[in-house]
């Protein structure tokens, strides 16, 4: 097997993986609290990373972080997992699954308009029309199926739906200035978001009465949705002969994720989501082609 082809396949694992991430979190929601579940899937996903980097023998790189490192993952750590999945959790105890799914899916639209700000870059007209076209989608898909009266049922899970995406481009401007090694910055993400966590739901939720099922749904997230998709990801992108070959693959995401949706939770998917979330990608894809251009310009 080639390395293309190789990539190729954990690219595909990817994939699936994050498609079934909705419909867990509608599960595990189902018998636990959104902090509740957020602490099983954190605490997993910190112990899988805690072998990966005993695997790969870098454990002695946690040796070397300074203090302002420790400052900058206390942050990180703080954004993602901490309040990305805490918003994005009450969001789909609000929202269908097939809703709260697309509509976070719209982060490469807020990563352009936070990169105006953070990283002092301009809003082109490319990018405008790819916003306009991916808003356009986004109303659709919070009629929730009534695009006659064009009124959104839950404001409150739409906001919160949109606000995860914009948290979650926010992490990775952030991240990006980071120049450690990948592993372990996610490591100390994880290590001290849990600590947040915990604290958390000792505060204000429970360690006690969890439901098995819950629990479960929480392992699959923190080990499928957290932790190894992070891995194959990158070893994808390391074997591919180019990046955007793999990168495209990602916009399949959140179609299958709805095949899933309507299989494993029962939901009828509505046509306005199936339109909103084509108007979404193709704002996406319209923005990714500008950002092409300016790479092969420089």
């Amino acid at each position: 097997m080639t390395n293309q082809n190789k990539a190729y396949l954990f690219a595909g694992f990817t994939i699936l993986f994050w498609a079934t991430s909705a419909s867990a979190f509608k599960i595990g929601l189902q018998y636990m609290d959104y902090l509740q579940l957020l602490f099983i899937s954190t605490a997993t996903a910190f112990i899988f990373l805690l072998v990966v980097l005993i695997f790969q023998k870098k454990l002695s790189l946690i040796k070397q972080i300074e203090i302002k490192d420790i400052g900058q993952s206390v942050f990180l750590g703080f954004l993602n997992p901490f309040l990305y999945y805490t918003v994005l959790f009450v969001a789909y105890t609000l929202l269908p699954a097939q809703i709260a799914q697309p509509l976070n899916f719209v982060w490469p639209i807020a990563l352009v308009l936070l990169s105006i700000p953070i990283l002092k870059q301009k809003l082109e007209l490319k990018n405008f029309i790819a916003l306009l076209i991916s808003f356009a989608g986004v109303v659709v898909i919070s009629t929730e199926g009534n695009l006659t009266n064009m009124q959104f049922s839950n404001p409150k899970g739409v906001l919160l739906a949109l606000g995860s995406s914009i948290i979650w481009a926010s992490y990775w401007l952030f991240n990006a200035k980071n120049k450690r090694d990948e592993v372990v910055q996610l490591f100390l993400n994880f290590f001290f978001a849990l600590i947040i966590i915990t604290v958390a739901t000792y505060l204000y939720s429970s360690f006690e009465n969890l439901k098995m099922k819950g629990v479960f749904a929480g392992i699959y997230i923190g080990f499928f949705e957290m932790g190894i998709t992070f891995v194959i990801w990158l070893k994808a992108l390391k074997l591919t002969e180019r990046t955007d070959k793999i990168s495209n693959l990602i916009y399949f995401t959140p179609f299958f994720s709805l095949v899933f949706i309507s299989i494993i939770l029962g939901e009828k998917i509505f046509i306005t989501t199936l339109f909103g979330l084509f108007l979404i990608v193709a704002g996406i894809i319209v923005q990714q082609t500008k950002r092409k251009h300016e790479k092969q310009v420089i």
